[in-house]
């Protein structure tokens, strides 16, 4: 008998991007820089590294393993109580005490396929049944995923904006969606690029939705910066929060990540900052695919995917750029080979790309 169960042997473990130390050695250049994780160029606030650095003396003291002043501050800013207030190592960490929590026997999950490498991960560990539902031109298709909802169904999984494409379903849709979802099945809502959508009129916040039966999910790792401290948080009904506490792990998440988020929220200036160079970035690089005729999928957050002809052609693409020191994100991971994703950068790293790209198109490479 294997000790490895055959769905852990089959699974594909999640491939982060290129590390910036590994790409030095190949490189024509010794500029790299990282347009892959869809990171925040301009760091975390200088709140949260004065804040982070001021309890590492403490070091040797477990963290509050409740978190309550995080929570407390994310409750008063989101109208809450605290009891509808759950914190992790990133929102993946509360996927996956999601997973843990709440399914049991012969119970199923739903999602797009081409979605969220990270719950794929975790759904597919989980070791029970899995419906991947086909994107609709790389939109999450709610009329089909609801058709799939049966008496087994326990989870479904929906990220808003969608990464990696960075679509969105708007409050129409999503609308007619919940009202197809039986009350014993849990939502997943990840908004993890929710700070980048929020200003959109028909964007669902779920916050404004309040269903007993949705985990909304967010993090730090995105426009607040600290992707390196790893916090995420969740909102849902007490009930939920109540079971989901009795099995996340202790004391996460840890001493400094927690005092840094406290910060990040703030620092309501370093916020407006990020989202004001994203909007400029994200603008320029739209006028310069167009320009190039590279084909795009419409995004809504802090990433552009450019979608190619074939995985060859996407290939030689991220081979080139990589020369030149840029690192970009391949996604046959996600299911979508034929596809290259470009974090928004710095003004200074975008310009750089962007000059790599005009060589490219010079010597007729793209």
């Amino acid at each position: 008998m294997s000790l490895v169960p055959k769905y852990i042997k089959n699974l594909s473990p999640y491939v982060p991007g290129r590390r910036i130390e590994d790409v030095k050695s190949f490189s024509d250049t010794s500029n790299i820089i990282k347009l892959s994780s869809n990171e925040n160029p301009l760091g975390p606030s200088n709140k949260s590294i004065i804040e982070a650095r001021k309890v590492i003396k403490n070091a040797h003291r477990y963290p509050d393993s409740s978190g309550y002043n995080l929570r407390k501050l994310l409750a008063g800013k989101y109208s809450v109580n605290i009891d509808n207030v759950i914190l992790g190592n990133g929102s993946e960490g509360i996927m996956s005490t999601i997973i843990r929590t709440f399914l049991h026997g012969d119970d199923q999950l739903i999602s797009s396929e081409d979605s969220f490498i990270g719950f794929r991960v975790l759904a597919n560990a989980s070791g029970y049944l899995v419906h991947w539902v086909k994107t609709d031109n790389y939109y999450y298709d709610l009329c089909s995923i609801a058709k799939k909802i049966n008496k087994k169904t326990k989870i479904i999984y929906l990220a808003n904006p969608d990464n990696p494409t960075g679509t969105y379903f708007t409050k129409s849709v999503f609308d007619d969606f919940i009202k197809k979802v039986p009350s014993r099945v849990l939502v997943i809502l990840d908004e993890a690029y929710y700070e980048y959508a929020k200003h959109i009129p028909d964007y669902p916040n779920s916050m404004i939705y309040r269903y007993d039966n949705v985990i909304t999910l967010r993090t730090f790792s995105k426009c607040y910066g600290l992707a390196g401290f790893r916090v995420g948080y969740g909102f849902a009904h007490k009930l939920l929060i109540d079971n989901l506490m009795k099995v996340k792990l202790p004391f996460e998440p840890s001493l400094p990540a927690q005092a840094a988020a406290i910060a990040a929220l703030e620092d309501e200036k370093h916020l407006e900052r990020s989202l004001r160079e994203n909007i400029k970035g994200m603008g320029l690089l739209k006028q310069v695919f167009i320009s190039l005729n590279l084909k795009t999928i419409p995004s809504v957050a802090n990433f552009i995917t450019l979608i190619f002809k074939d995985e060859t052609t996407a290939n030689n693409f991220l081979e080139q750029v990589l020369k030149k020191g840029v690192i970009l994100r391949g996604l046959k991971g996600f299911g979508l080979p034929f596809c290259v994703r470009v974090t928004i950068g710095s003004s200074s790293e975008n310009k750089y790309f962007i000059s790599v790209l005009k060589d490219l198109r010079k010597k007729k490479i793209i």
